[in-house]
């Protein structure tokens, strides 16, 4: 039996947000990357300017970032300990996070 596709029941947003922070996460480099953990940090997520935003070598809609700068959806994806704050500087995807099967990266494929 295939896994089952989103598990946590990640609304939405959620999975849009998880989505382009996976994104983040891979372009950021091993310099961001806690060996032991597998946990990235981010601490520059990228801020919109008109109607879009740069994500590493993707534009994506504001509207498709907006979950960005959503302290609630972040606040979700730490409650399913797919993320982690790291005070008022970035925040950290966990392992779990980078890993988690958004179903979106097909359609968030650099063109």
């Amino acid at each position: 039996m295939p896994p089952r596709q989103n598990p946590l029941k990640l609304n939405k947003l959620q999975l849009r947000t998880l989505a382009l922070a996976q994104l983040l996460a891979a372009a950021s480099g091993d310099g961001a990357r806690d060996a032991a953990t597998g946990a990235v940090t981010l601490t520059n997520l990228p801020q919109p300017h008109g109607d879009h935003v740069h994500i590493a070598d993707i534009v994506v809609s504001r509207r498709e970032a907006s979950g960005l700068g959503n302290p609630a959806v972040w606040t979700a994806l730490q409650r399913k300990g797919l993320a982690l704050a790291d005070g008022p500087f970035g925040l950290i995807l966990t392992k779990e996070g980078i890993d988690y099967d958004t179903g979106l990266a097909d359609r968030l494929r650099p063109t």
